[in-house]
């Protein structure tokens, strides 16, 4: 099918000239007005605009700030078409956004050529643009399957905690959209790409892997000492983050990773691990991973304890409010408490 090319010209002469250069190989819609294009455009969207710039009530320039503002025609390749042409006006209409200039009166070899040009070039950006599009999907893939796969290595060590990191992956994603609709840290957690976000708190616990299995699975309570070893997972997992991020420069996904793992554990109170820090001083990460991770192990059976019932591991959880955890998320946490209950992955 034949590309469309709009000519938009307050000219009659300049539009029957276009429309009878172009004719045998493009679709023309010829326009007299900006006003006639954009009652049109959206229904039929042009493969190319050719645009007078000196036009009664709103020309050229105007035009093309008004094609540029709407997201959905700001990527229509525009040729300004021009009795007179200066250094100012070019260097204008390029910093528009204009993809070239075309004298008036042009002739056809020149319309036809320019056009063609840029037609090739905008079909060649499009399908590599897919190309990158389809590139970065599959790594983004790849990424995902190494990120599940080594949390799982993780977990499957750890025979108690089976599904743990699915769950909380959910978990996280339930509670920080819950926390930007309710405009709780809602301009910070904007800022975070979100499924980065969710996908790196896959790792929280990643330093697991270093603790030897005769701690990670004993049955019973631990001694003083073996839960000093166990704690050390999290400044592990900040290691072995950092370990990754001195090969790669995936810096956004690796920044959270690191803060999820190496905080998660910090109370509100000043009373966590490892840095004892304190109320706002604790990574957003990790107070919001401090509800999810709670939660799950309250909820799940444990060798050395049978599973709490939702609403008692919410009330739980609401009693630490301010002592535990953030009391701002606390109440939001509450608030979606519910959407939280029958999550569960083998």
């Amino acid at each position: 099918m034949n590309k469309t090319v709009y000519v938009v010209d307050d000219s009659d002469t300049n539009l029957s000239t276009a429309k009878e250069a172009l004719k045998d190989q493009y679709r023309v819609m010829t326009m007299p007005s900006a006003e006639k294009m954009f009652a049109l455009i959206e229904k039929v969207p042009p493969d190319l605009i050719l645009l007078d710039i000196e036009m009664p009530k709103v020309n050229g320039f105007e035009t093309l700030q008004r094609l540029k503002e709407n997201a959905a025609l700001a990527k229509i390749p525009v040729i300004f078409l021009t009795s007179m042409i200066d250094v100012t006006t070019e260097a204008r209409g390029f910093q528009m956004g204009v993809i070239d200039f075309i004298t008036k009166p042009f002739s056809t070899p020149v319309l036809l050529n320019r056009i063609k040009t840029h037609l090739d070039l905008d079909e060649l950006i499009r399908e590599r643009t897919v190309q990158l599009q389809h590139k970065t999907i599959q790594l983004q893939n790849l990424q995902n399957a190494i990120i599940f796969g080594f949390a799982d290595l993780v977990e499957n060590r750890d025979h108690a905690t089976g599904g743990h990191v699915g769950r909380t992956a959910i978990y996280i994603k339930i509670l920080a959209n819950a926390m930007v609709e309710r405009g709780v840290y809602a301009d910070e957690i904007k800022e975070f790409d979100m499924e980065l976000f969710v996908s790196s708190a896959r790792l929280h616990d990643v330093g697991k892997i270093v603790i030897s299995d005769l701690i990670l699975n004993k049955p019973g309570k631990l001694t003083d000492e073996e839960f000093n070893i166990m704690k050390t997972h999290t400044t592990e997992g900040e290691h072995a983050i950092d370990q990754i991020a001195s090969r790669t420069d995936d810096l956004e996904f690796l920044r959270n990773a690191r803060l999820f793992a190496g905080s998660h554990h910090e109370r509100w109170d000043g009373n966590g691990y490892p840095r004892g820090l304190e109320g706002a001083a604790i990574p957003l990460q990790g107070r919001v991973m401090a509800f999810v991770d709670v939660y799950d192990a309250l909820v799940s059976e444990r060798p050395y304890k049978k599973p709490f019932s939702a609403d008692e591991a919410n009330n739980i959880i609401r009693e630490s409010a301010g002592k535990q955890f953030d009391p701002l998320i606390a109440e939001v946490f509450y608030e979606i408490k519910d959407q939280f209950k029958g999550i569960d992955l083998l």
